[in-house]
């Protein structure tokens, strides 16, 4: 699947991902596509999907073809194509970085989404999902505080380590309120049994639509 592009100036089309290839070769080192993938998933993975290989390779020859990057082939050991940024690349991703509108962030949260269909979860499964997702955001803190530690040493890391520190307290922050859901699932379970065969079902059309007409009329001052 392809990816939405972002018009930058001066007419360029690139993809988000293209503009944080260029963003990684701005300091202007030569770096191979595993170079790049290896910086993906020593940072940006914290906060930002990470590209499979065939998406960094596909991006950088687009890159190339824009005259945004140069190439070359390094016959070493082991043979591999080595990428630098060039003067007009790096002139764009900086107005890229300083003029282009910023997105919101969207969250994609797959076990909220089975707690929203609780409900139609089998006993104790639900539980399960929540505490293996507090293991895993266990796993993702210790790790962006591992990399956050070993930023600290080199002034040019100072922006990638504000960005590991602030992933180091999300995954924090994420394990406390799954935590705290794991608590509340037996009470929640009990709520929503007291609905029985008269209560309010899951979801009802009229219902809902009478909760947005009572939001719409608290929203309006008038």
């Amino acid at each position: 699947m392809s990816e939405s592009t972002d018009n930058a100036p001066d007419g360029l089309s690139v993809s988000p991902t293209g503009w944080a290839l260029l963003g990684m070769l701005s300091g202007g080192d030569e770096l191979s596509g595993y170079d790049v993938k290896k910086w993906f998933n020593w940072t940006v993975r914290f906060f930002y999907s990470s590209p499979a290989y065939s998406q960094i390779y596909s991006e950088l020859k687009r890159l190339e073809q824009k005259n945004l990057v140069t190439s070359r082939l390094d016959a070493g050991v082991r043979s591999r194509r080595m990428y630098q940024i060039t003067d007009q690349g790096l002139a764009a991703v900086t107005r890229w970085a300083n003029d282009e509108p910023v997105e919101a962030p969207t969250l994609k949260h797959n076990p909220l989404l089975r707690v929203i269909f609780g409900h139609l979860m089998n006993p104790g499964r639900l539980r399960e999902i929540l505490t293996e997702h507090v293991a895993h955001v266990e796993q993702l803190h210790r790790e962006a505080a591992t990399e956050a530690r070993w930023t600290g040493d080199q002034p040019a890391w100072s922006y990638a380590r504000l960005a590991l520190r602030w992933s180091e307290e999300y995954y924090a922050a994420e394990r406390e309120l799954a935590l705290q859901m794991i608590k509340e699932l037996d009470e929640v379970g009990e709520t929503f049994a007291k609905g029985g065969e008269g209560g309010v079902k899951f979801p009802v059309r009229d219902y809902w639509y009478e909760v947005e007409r009572r939001i719409a009329a608290e929203d309006d001052p008038a």
